[in-house]
């Protein structure tokens, strides 16, 4: 009990479907879990902020940069809007009615000089302005080239705007310049009256594209200036493949006066970032790949996730080792201890382990080997016990039988009835021919029955009342049973059933197969017994022998479990002839019962347990 208590807890324990192997591997899953989700959270936090802080930087630059190109032009605006109320601006372009020649040229010199110390005091955003007299038809320049006034000239761009180019042809290798010209006109800016005074200042695309080259220079973006529909203004360094793709991508959205976007250009991530410039109506845009700024999180991370690999196979291939090393084994061990268990000691371990184990295998395939040398012997033993045991019983029952045959053969001799005398000598000589076949313990039930016929008809040649009836299905009477087995009960029948009734004498015997049973009811039609009588008789059936009772009724059942297990008994009811009534019961065995016999000496006997 306690080895059956040990061996289902270890069976529950290790053998269960959650093996030692599968909790490890469960375990290592549950720690990684929760580290790469918090990792990958807090991570993903970290690069949110960044990005939102990257994204406000980069406004942030590109809106002073937007600011310092504005705040420029504001000072050539504001210098032009001055310039014009000076009073040699104004005599250039008076009624110089007084003023001789030299006057005249010398107020030219000092307008140029002025124009020319302007664009000297803003070197790093140079101007050109040009005054154009539209009373005298003259203009002056700080260009080192002489300006001729043009009236269609003036009147094509005079719009009040800062516009890119002048609508001339732009010479063979050079650039578009941003101009705007003022004028004096007391009414809308932008018409010209005939007597109007035009300043104009141009400043090339170069000074746009040294402050972009400065920005650049200080951060990681690649900026340039755009406005739909005109050639963009790029950085000295820009890489004009990429500025190329950013110009369509830009050409089909619409700009806000801020405004940022992540764009796919050349299977790259680029943060684009646009600030309109009040003054131009054009556009600072900068691009940012998001590679180099988020390369090093994305770097760190990665190693991360990495080096978590990297544990979690570690981690496995522990668990794994565990599992070949010890888990195996021990399941290998447990199944080994089952096998014995069910009653096969048969079992042997192999070991393909060169450790602890392989030891616990050897001891364990000794055990059982001395295991199953002791079952056997005890098996062998206990079998020639029990075949001694039935032949004990065999031969308790021949003499009892014995003495009442040869006792009627004395009675009959007496009263000179030689044919009697002759029956029974002649059924008794079948008696012993059928007895002393010893080598055989067991015969078919048909067998059986005709030596129960033959001793039926001896009984009645004793007493003419006796009459008797035989009903058993032909399938039953093949089956095999202890010889002997029905003797001891008719001779009760005969003797304490229809011997002590001064009726018709009457007895029967029937015989069914059913739900796998045999049943045989012998009955008879005697004085029978009382409830009382019964319940006593049954008790005694199912305990040891004892001295107040005979053999018949006690070797006949113990014949019977023996040879056919619990299931089989010898029970006593009353009879519906009104006398006593026989019932054995027992499984019938497929196949001869010797075989059975053999069977225990291996311990495969379906009913080997039962015999215990």
């Amino acid at each position: 009990m306690k080895r059956d208590a040990v061996i289902g807890f270890l069976k529950k324990k290790i053998g269960s479907r959650f093996s030692l192997f599968a909790k490890m591997n469960g375990l290592i899953i549950v720690l990684f879990i929760p580290i790469t989700v918090l990792f990958t959270y807090s991570n993903g936090v970290a690069s949110g902020v960044i990005d939102k802080e990257l994204q406000a930087s980069n406004i942030k630059q590109l809106s002073f940069l937007a600011s310092q190109i504005d705040s420029r032009i504001s000072q050539t605006m504001d210098f032009v809007l001055t310039f014009s109320r000076d009073p040699n601006v104004r005599k250039f372009n008076g009624l110089n009615i007084w003023d001789d020649e030299y006057d005249r040229m010398q107020t030219k010199y000092v307008i140029q000089e002025k124009m020319m110390l302007q664009s000297g005091v803003m070197n790093i955003w140079p101007v050109k302005f040009t005054v154009y007299s539209q009373l005298h038809k003259e203009a002056i320049s700080n260009a080192g080239t002489m300006v001729e006034y043009n009236e269609r000239y003036l009147k094509r761009n005079v719009t009040g705007i800062w516009n890119y180019g002048d609508g001339n042809a732009v010479p063979e290798g050079g650039t578009k310049a941003f101009h705007w010209f003022y004028t004096d006109s007391l009414g809308r800016q932008g018409a010209l009256k005939g007597s109007n005074l035009v300043v104009q200042a141009s400043f090339e695309h170069e000074n746009i594209q040294n402050m972009l080259d400065t920005y650049k220079a200080g951060g990681q973006g690649d900026p340039l200036f755009y406005r739909k529909g005109d050639a963009p203004i790029l950085n000295r360094s820009a890489d004009e493949g990429l500025t190329n793709e950013l110009v369509r991508y830009l050409d089909m959205g619409s700009l806000k006066d801020t405004w940022q976007e992540v764009a796919l250009l050349d299977d790259e991530r680029y943060l684009v970032s646009a600030v309109k410039s009040l003054n131009l109506d054009w556009y600072l845009v900068d691009l940012v790949p998001l590679e180099q700024i988020t390369g090093p999180i994305s770097t760190s991370r990665n190693l991360f996730y990495l080096a978590m690999a990297m544990l979690f196979v570690v981690g496995i291939s522990s668990s794994v080792l565990l599992y070949r090393n010890v888990q195996r084994p021990i399941r290998k061990l447990v199944r080994g201890l089952q096998s014995v268990q069910r009653g096969d000691f048969s079992i042997q371990l192999d070991s393909n382990v060169n450790n602890e184990f392989s030891f616990l295998f050897y001891r364990f395939n000794d055990m059982s080997s001395q295991i199953q040398d002791l079952i056997e012997n005890v098996l062998k033993e206990k079998l020639r016990s029990r075949e001694a045991t039935l032949k004990q019983l065999q031969a308790q029952i021949n003499p009892h039988f014995l003495y009442n045959c040869i006792g009627y053969m004395i009675n009959m001799a007496q009263m000179k009835d030689d044919e009697a005398v002759v029956s029974m000598g002649h059924n008794l000589s079948a008696y012993y021919r059928y007895m002393t076949r010893l080598e055989k313990p067991t015969a078919l039930l048909g067998e059986e029955i005709g030596l129960i016929v033959n001793y039926l008809d001896i009984q009645k040649l004793r007493n003419g009342r006796i009459h008797y009836g035989i009903a058993i299905p032909e399938e039953m009477l093949k089956q095999q049973v202890p010889r002997l087995l029905l003797q001891p009960i008719v001779e009760n029948a005969v003797i304490h059933g229809v011997g002590k009734s001064y009726a018709s004498g009457e007895i029967r015997i029937a015989g069914e197969m059913e739900n796998g049973l045999c049943k045989l009811y012998v009955d008879d039609d005697g004085p029978g017994m009382d409830a009382a009588q019964l319940e006593t008789l049954n008790r005694k059936m199912k305990g040891p022998l004892e001295e107040d009772m005979g053999y018949g009724f006690w070797n006949t059942n113990q014949r019977i479990i023996h040879l056919f297990g619990d299931k089989s008994s010898l029970s006593f009811t009353h009879s519906e002839l009104g006398g006593l009534r026989a019932a054995m019961v027992w499984e019938p065995v497929h196949g001869a019962l010797e075989s059975k016999q053999s069977n225990d000496l291996k311990g495969e006997s379906p009913h080997a347990n039962d015999h215990r």
